[in-house]
């Protein structure tokens, strides 16, 4: 007993004397003894404190952590060295090292634990946000550098244009155009670092290594406002380009045939229209008609139909020029805008296409009529060239159905 008495003067000694915030708290948070050293820290007197949980030093957004110390406690498990944040008594924030050792029974099992704390300056604070911090850009698809006046990187972060297995640090004193496999210091990205050393901001893609980086860049300042260098940021966004140009083509493209659709083949033909009329150079427009599609679909099949569809469309990838542009119309319907042609290629590529068509060993046989109008000679406009295909088309139509109806009278 009397051991027990000098134990129980001997920790209030302990408590009395150190300059340590050393407090011990249960497995279900409350505080349990207090030192000189903790009532200095954080503001609190023993009185105050004792019995209550330790969660009224945390922040709120990190109780939830402090739970799941008290678990990992009960399981014997906690982490013994940390660095965290606590709140003072008057609310306002401290930095605190802490280290804990578990107190335990006679039979070894965990009862409580005993934290020493330390404060820490802001300056320490600031170390570990920073390391955080580059703890964190290493593991995304980004990048952070800057650099001096001779464009050397004094900082490298970020994974996010490293090669193989090169540390960031081995970059430091390297030239920019180096780190960006650039050495032509009038293109992008150089000449824009060149650009933030005369206080100019800038934002752009550049790619590199079949990936697609943005970049900002913006002048590095000193305190006083002198600039000192650039500083870089890149995100890699390849992924996110292929997923714009995915829905970019979907929204362009006939999804059955690939080929360009209805809106896409208007806006190139405006386009193409005032070209035309700025360079007075000839272009030609053809309008095409699948003849009798409503016939195979109704003998054998909407899928007979559109294999028939696709089967024109893919004669039309053959035929046409890679400068051509193939769309969809709609329907049964489809267009060509044939850049810089004259009527005479205009026919050509016509009689090529129904050539092709017709040669076909796939049943059903198909064939298409076409109509053709040329930049200027039908028309100055998008509106006018269409309606001269149109009527052209129209009347081969309805000459070929003649030619028919003839040939079946017989």
């Amino acid at each position: 007993m009397a051991l027990g008495v000098r134990s129980e003067y001997l920790l209030a000694a302990i408590l009395s004397s150190t300059e340590e915030a050393l407090l011990s708290f249960g497995l279900d948070g409350t505080v349990q003894s207090w030192s000189r050293g903790a009532e200095l820290l954080y503001g609190y007197c023993e009185p105050e404190i004792a019995g209550q949980p330790l969660s009224r030093l945390l922040p709120s957004n990190l109780s939830v952590g402090f739970n799941g110390l008290l678990y990992a406690a009960i399981q014997g498990e906690f982490p013994q060295c940390e660095r965290a944040i606590r709140l003072r008594k008057d609310g306002s924030s401290v930095f605190v090292a802490v280290t804990r050792v578990p107190v335990r029974n006679e039979h070894g099992e965990i009862v409580g634990i005993v934290e020493r704390g330390k404060a820490f300056t802001a300056g320490a604070a600031e170390s570990l946000g920073e390391g955080q911090l580059k703890r964190t850009i290493d593991q995304m698809p980004m990048a952070l550098w800057t650099t001096d006046l001779n464009l050397r990187l004094t900082s490298c972060l970020g994974a996010g244009l490293r090669s193989g297995k090169i540390r960031n640090e081995d970059l430091l004193g390297k030239s920019v155009n180096e780190y960006l496999k650039c050495q032509d210091p009038h293109t992008a990205p150089i000449a824009q670092h060149y650009e933030a050393l005369r206080g100019v901001s800038s934002q752009f893609e550049f790619k590199r290594n079949n990936r697609v980086l943005e970049l900002h860049l913006e002048p590095l300042r000193s305190p006083s406002g002198e600039i000192i260098g650039c500083v870089g940021a890149g995100l890699d966004i390849t992924e996110r380009k292929k997923t714009e140009e995915k829905m970019r083509y979907q929204a362009t493209h006939d999804a059955l045939t690939g080929l360009s659709n209805y809106r896409e083949f208007l806006d190139s033909l405006e386009q193409e229209v005032r070209r035309s009329q700025r360079n007075n150079r000839s272009f030609a427009v053809l309008l095409l008609d699948l003849d009798a599609l409503k016939s195979i679909n109704d003998r054998m099949g909407h899928l007979a139909g559109n294999q028939a569809l696709k089967r024109l469309s893919e004669v039309m990838k053959e035929q046409c020029r890679s400068t051509d542009l193939a769309a969809r119309y709609g329907g049964d319907e489809f267009a060509v805008l044939l850049i810089d042609a004259d009527p005479g290629m205009a026919r050509q590529i016509a009689a090529r296409v129904q050539t092709a068509l017709r040669a076909g060993r796939e049943q059903p046989s198909l064939s298409v009529s076409i109509g053709i109008s040329v930049f200027p000679d039908d028309g100055r406009s998008a509106q006018e060239l269409l309606e001269a295909a149109d009527r052209e088309l129209y009347q081969r139509k309805r000459t070929s159905r003649g030619r028919l109806v003839s040939a079946r009278s017989r």
